[in-house]
């Protein structure tokens, strides 16, 4: 009988020694992780980030926070976490060799989403492919071509590429090149390109501009380069390239084409 009390007192004891700090401690980290994960949630909502940023960083935290805790009650319970901390920093070499390019990819989304050189919705150019910007994941950015394709391209792809974004400014240029007979007065054909270009998505500042740009082969080129919004920059450029042909028709301005003159000498 004094066996059996002597273990209970010896097991009361441990327990209180052990359990009840390690209770103790938990209870405090999870109401520090709330507490942490809470005054991120602020932060990150005046930096003003993309969903996506804020999802992984929110994600990433929130492991790291639980894994230290984990291993802080582990010790509390007298487990030997030297090991453990071993066995996690051999596991995670492994994992990342063997997934270096996903991860590549990931640190490049997140990049992408805390630098914002574009934005959902932005018409931009990626290492050759052109579309509007339809997610910023992270590990692919996906692009939506005008002819209804859907490109998706690896975020590492995209932080090692030039990326023109004809969007971010709101305006954009549409340049035409339009070629027209030697024959034509030069004057005569700088008026219809500026009746062409007259639409009502053109912008006043900067004015529209034409202007007879170099002398070739067989016949002499001209260049319009009107200001339009960047939502209405293809309207802008297929009115006009219309209504060109339209105002050579009514002066008589004549469209040449490649030609080679013989002459044939008796």
């Amino acid at each position: 009988m004094d066996v059996i009390k002597t273990w209970f007192s010896l097991a009361a004891t441990f327990l209180g020694a052990s359990i009840l700090p390690a209770v103790i401690l938990l209870a405090l980290g999870i109401v520090a992780i709330r507490l942490a994960m809470g005054i991120t949630e602020k932060l990150l909502q005046k930096l003003n980030l993309e969903k996506a940023a804020c999802g992984l960083i929110k994600t990433v935290l929130r492991v790291v926070l639980w894994g230290l805790l984990a291993l802080m009650v582990a010790d509390k319970l007298g487990i030997d976490v030297t090991g453990v901390v071993a066995l996690a920093s051999v596991l995670t070499l492994a994992i990342s060799l063997s997934v270096q390019n996903a991860l590549t990819n990931l640190i490049s989304g997140f990049t992408l989403l805390y630098t914002k050189p574009f934005v959902s919705g932005d018409y931009v150019e990626i290492a050759g492919q052109s579309g509007t910007v339809q997610a910023i994941g992270l590990t692919y950015t996906k692009l939506s071509t005008p002819d209804n394709k859907m490109i998706s391209i690896p975020n590492g792809s995209v932080t090692s590429a030039q990326i023109v974004n004809y969007t971010v400014t709101g305006t954009r240029r549409v340049d035409i090149a339009v070629s027209a007979s030697y024959d034509a007065p030069v004057q005569l054909v700088l008026e219809a390109l500026r009746q062409a270009a007259a639409v009502p998505t053109a912008l006043e500042d900067p004015a529209p501009f034409v202007a007879l740009d170099s002398y070739g082969e067989s016949a002499m080129n001209y260049v319009v380069r009107v200001w339009s919004t960047s939502a209405d920059y293809w309207d802008t450029y297929f009115v006009i390239t219309e209504n060109i042909k339209k105002c050579f028709d009514e002066k008589g301005i004549e469209m040449t084409y490649p030609h080679l003159n013989v002459h044939v000498s008796q």
